[in-house]
């Protein structure tokens, strides 16, 4: 029997759910070690030299970086194949995950949740308004015109659901936990595309495990999560003391 694939991660991150997606979706077997990349201990640095997550490891073989790890995963079990078989779509599928890992991360995640929420619960600073505003006012909207042009008015935006869809979704789920909802009257096509993709059985199981630690202290989250049933590592890199990585949003 082949080890367990682990997975280095926490569940509120879109780039880590865009990796479970991928690892449930495909009914792959794996543990988790839900950690933030703030609190990781010096194993995780020497895995994740930027400090960032998620990590994936597969044996003696260690993954960096979402996209990365969701074309090894494409590629280790080819079904339910999430990249389209046409060769165009599949390289449209790419360039629109590769939109939302960093212009629509950098929008929602980098000037949006991060500051709303990780620069004031880990670190105890006071998040950048004039950031949150600007990026609410003027570049997450640009990004969501540009994906309405994109999305479909039913189904997915490649026929089946692909890497595209699940990468739009993770990211708007996220800005979620700060009360971002997408204006359905002004981009109706991505509010449902977005909806149809948490509405789906994997999607809503993963949902309720990151809804288990919202609002908990994060040293009471693996215990929350072995309540909730998330399988997790028996050891953990998580240490208390959070220190920052190398910028993602420069």
């Amino acid at each position: 029997m082949s080890p367990r694939l682990i997975l280095i991660g926490n569940y509120v991150s879109p780039y880590v759910r865009k990796v479970l997606a991928c690892l449930e979706l495909k009914g792959l077997d794996y543990e988790i070690d839900p950690i933030t990349p703030f609190i990781g201990d010096d194993r995780f640095t020497e895995l994740s030299p930027l400090r960032r997550i998620p990590v994936l490891i597969d044996g003696d073989l260690v993954l960096n970086d979402s996209s990365v790890i969701c074309q090894y995963l494409e590629d280790r079990s080819a079904q339910p194949s999430l990249y389209p078989a046409d060769i165009a779509e599949r390289a449209k599928a790419r360039w629109i995950e590769e939109y939302c890992d960093t212009h629509l991360a950098g929008a929602l995640i980098g000037k949006l949740f991060y500051q709303k929420a990780i620069r004031r619960h880990f670190f105890q600073e006071d998040p950048d308004e004039a950031l949150v505003t600007h990026a609410c006012a003027v570049e997450i909207p640009a990004a969501l015109d540009y994906l309405e042009g994109w999305a479909p008015a039913d189904g997915y935006l490649f026929g089946p659901l692909s890497i595209a869809d699940i990468s739009i979704a993770s990211y708007f789920r996220t800005a979620s936990f700060v009360r971002y909802a997408i204006d359905a009257d002004r981009w109706p096509r991505t509010a449902a595309l977005v909806a149809r993709v948490l509405s789906l059985p994997s999607l809503q199981k993963l949902a309720k495990l990151e809804e288990a630690v919202l609002r908990v202290p994060f040293a009471q989250h693996r215990d929350a999560l072995a309540a909730a049933g998330a399988p997790l590592t028996v050891d953990t890199m998580a240490t208390l003391t959070p220190r920052k990585g190398v910028p993602r949003f420069a």
